[in-house]
């Protein structure tokens, strides 16, 4: 588990690291000197519903499977933040979109760290199922499976890619609605992954992570709409 630890701790140094360089940039330096942001509560917000999102799917994602321990996740944390800032947005009267300084440090700490979930092999519980592809990695039992890790990893590599392309070029899309369409792409991709996982089926062909995926899925399209509704791009 050394090897995982080192790479989350590096894919927390390249997220912050981004996340300087992105909040640089000009559109990010126009931001409202009023925002969010200058409120503590934000944060806390934030990281407890991060936090809480994270193990409570992590752990009973592992408890379905039957190793009854305290687990996390990416996607839990992701739904955990979603609903912990929304609510707090709700509470102080606060509109559209607040996440987009996270987008970029989001996509490139998930890419960074999925390397360590790859790394770390079957005790990470984040391959694949078994496959006959060429490219099927054997994690130590001898079976070849979907190196799934890498391909949640090389996804997200992608969308950074275009994603600071768009921010680069000043596209409206981006602009204005970066952050949900990280959540939307994450949760598209994801679902997909979900699909090459071993892990137990909790509605019909569909795991816990397939149910959080769609109602990302559907929580970004409800929230582009809307912010393009009363934010139209000019």
């Amino acid at each position: 588990m050394a090897v995982h630890v080192a790479f989350d701790l590096l894919a927390w140094l390249t997220a912050a690291l981004l996340g300087i360089v992105v909040t640089r940039t000009r559109y990010l330096r126009a931001m409202p000197k009023r925002s969010p942001f200058t409120d503590p509560g934000y944060f806390i917000a934030l990281g407890l519903g991060a936090l809480s999102g994270a193990i409570l799917v992590g752990s009973l994602n592992l408890n379905l499977a039957g190793t009854f321990a305290i687990g996390h996740s990416i996607a839990g944390g992701i739904v955990g933040g979603i609903v912990g800032v929304e609510a707090f947005k709700w509470l102080n009267g606060i509109s559209g979109s607040t996440g987009r300084a996270f987008v970029a440090p989001l996509a490139a700490g998930i890419a960074v760290g999925r390397l360590g979930c790859f790394f770390a092999g079957l005790p990470d519980y984040t391959y694949g199922v078994p496959t006959a592809l060429p490219w099927g990695v054997d994690f130590g039992d001898g079976i070849p499976r979907h190196p799934a890790q890498l391909y949640e990893s090389a996804a997200m590599l992608v969308f950074l890619v275009v994603y600071l392309r768009g921010i680069a070029l000043g596209v409206p899309l981006v602009v204005r609605d970066g952050f949900y369409l990280f959540v939307l792409f994450y949760g598209v991709q994801r679902f997909v992954w979900e699909f090459l996982k071993p892990y137990p089926a909790l509605l019909g062909p569909f795991n816990i992570f397939h149910l959080l995926c769609l109602g990302m899925i559907a929580y970004s399209l409800v929230m582009i709409g809307r912010n393009r509704e009363f934010h139209p791009a000019r």
